[in-house]
């Protein structure tokens, strides 16, 4: 009589050959992007137009490469400046977006106050609206503000986090009421316990939330080019989005575009590969899909 078939077994088991092989094939056309990313970065000027394209580069070269360095050279502010402008807009996003997301989610989850269903269901509709529907208001706003040609308009407009506020209430709510309740009793006042029980409680939601604010102000170019006119302020994915302009020769810049896509692209990828087990953890206690 032959053995019964484990469904879910702990170790490796003969039966989930099928399902292995499966998931190494569908792994391999997923990675394909990838792969096309990485090969046409260090591809030759003969191969970057060769008909028919080709996938892989047969004779790598870092051409391209010296090349993004010369016209960062060339140009009137070099392109550290908008590297750094992007670090410190990113960086400074995440602490602040995770400090006002998560207060604001703990007080939707566990406090009781007049309107909170209201602010909760504004949440909600504000998940309806992409960016572009609120260019022209933000625009205003920013004007009004007197932040103009600031970097903190590459901050202050992205505070608002509809996705991440979500997120994070959801995880809140799998936290036991009876949790709060008994540090209340002793003595815990909510500063407190927002700090040394829901914070660390709710880890991987922050981490998620972290990466999804990075990926969203990493590649973002539309502030650069509505909210500024001075180059010092801009950063680096609003330059990298002019190398063709500069250059003057779209053939000619398809080498350094290439790069440039290498660039705006392997921050987030090695991030999401060391965050990944964090941020699947996350999506599976708020029930996203």
């Amino acid at each position: 009589m032959s053995s019964p078939v484990k469904v879910n077994p702990q170790r490796f088991h003969k039966d989930q050959t099928k399902i292995h092989v499966l998931l190494i094939f569908v792994s391999l056309i997923m990675g394909l992007p990838v792969i096309f990313i990485i090969n046409h970065a260090f591809k030759p000027f003969t191969e970057l137009f060769a008909y028919p394209p080709t996938f892989f580069v047969r004779q790598p070269t870092l051409e391209n490469f010296q090349l993004l360095t010369n016209f960062s050279n060339q140009s009137g502010i070099p392109m550290s400046r908008y590297l750094f402008n992007s670090l410190f807009v990113a960086f400074t996003l995440i602490v602040l977006t995770l400090l006002i997301s998560s207060s604001a989610a703990f007080a939707l989850s566990k406090l009781h106050f007049k309107g909170k269903k209201t602010f909760n269901k504004i949440n909600t509709l504000a998940l309806m609206f992409v960016p572009v529907a609120v260019a022209i208001p933000r625009f205003l706003i920013i004007v009004q503000l007197g932040l103009y040609n600031s970097i903190w308009a590459h901050i202050i407009p992205m505070l608002a986090m509809p996705v991440g506020l979500f997120l994070l209430k959801q995880f809140i709510d799998q936290i036991p009421d009876s949790l709060i309740e008994a540090a209340k009793m002793d003595g815990a006042s909510f500063a407190r316990i927002y700090w040394s029980i829901i914070m660390p409680m709710i880890k991987p939601a922050l981490i998620t939330v972290s990466l999804l604010t990075f990926q969203s102000v990493w590649g973002n170019v539309e502030f650069s080019a509505i909210f500024m006119d001075s180059e010092a302020i801009r950063t680096l994915p609003f330059y990298m989005s002019t190398l063709s302009s500069q250059t003057g020769n779209v053939v000619a810049s398809a080498g350094v575009e290439a790069v440039g896509g290498l660039i705006m692209f392997v921050p987030n990828l090695l991030l999401f590969i060391i965050l990944q087990n964090k941020v699947m953890n996350s999506m599976a206690h708020t029930g996203i899909k």
